[in-house]
């Protein structure tokens, strides 16, 4: 659909070939390094220094940032607590689960306590606990004022957590309002419906029922 790309746009990872990105009226590709101070980012796959321990690579990312050394550790380490990772601190990441390191990624992007968060598919991993505290993380978050780009396939979740959607179809936004809105306006009980009406083009249930088939024949 597009979502992953544009991400990587709205994050500088690549350059768009047609307009541009935006943040507080000025391209980021002319002022990249102030627009990444005040950006945090999970991407949809976990690319981490396997050899780097959980709160190296956590020092890593806060220095980067030029967070001050003693706040820094300060919260490096009640950030471990809390995602129940501090037993593992000392542990190098290539010995972490899939979700472990997810929560690495996690925190990594909120250390520097940024304006703008992109989320890309963050619920990759995570047990239903972790998953469910994230969700509501990301209330706060967002009552806190912070702006969040929240993009996932998972759409139970978008329509509990997001104010507004956007759905893309080969690229190009078919849809741009409130979950309630869209519901009302093409009279779906819920967003996968909404999704289904926008953008599935195929016979689901016919395509299921083939498969079955072929698996029993």
């Amino acid at each position: 659909s597009g979502k992953s790309t544009t991400v990587k746009m709205l994050t500088g990872l690549l350059e768009p070939t047609g307009g541009c990105v935006l943040h507080r009226g000025m391209n980021i590709r002319t002022h990249m390094i102030g627009y990444k101070c005040v950006l945090g980012y999970v991407p949809e796959e976990p690319y981490l220094y396997p050899y780097l321990t959980g709160r190296e690579y956590l020092q890593l990312a806060g220095r980067l940032h030029d967070l001050p050394e003693k706040r820094m550790n300060e919260k490096i380490d009640a950030l471990l607590n809390l995602f129940s990772l501090f037993e593992h601190r000392f542990t190098a990441i290539a010995s972490y689960s899939k979700g472990m390191k997810q929560k690495i990624l996690i925190m990594a992007a909120l250390l520097h306590d940024p304006e703008v968060l992109i989320f890309d598919e963050p619920l990759s991993g995570l047990d239903v606990t972790s998953a469910l505290v994230f969700r509501n993380l990301v209330r706060c978050l967002a009552e806190k004022g912070k702006t969040i780009l929240y993009s996932s396939h998972v759409l139970e979740v978008v329509e509990k957590i997001c104010t507004r959607v956007m759905i893309l179809r080969q690229g190009k936004v078919v849809a741009h309002d409130s979950v309630d809105r869209l519901r009302t306006l093409l009279q779906s009980p819920s967003l996968e419906d909404v999704f289904a009406q926008l953008v599935v083009q195929e016979d689901t249930g016919k395509t299921a029922n083939e498969m079955a088939a072929v698996m029993s024949a």
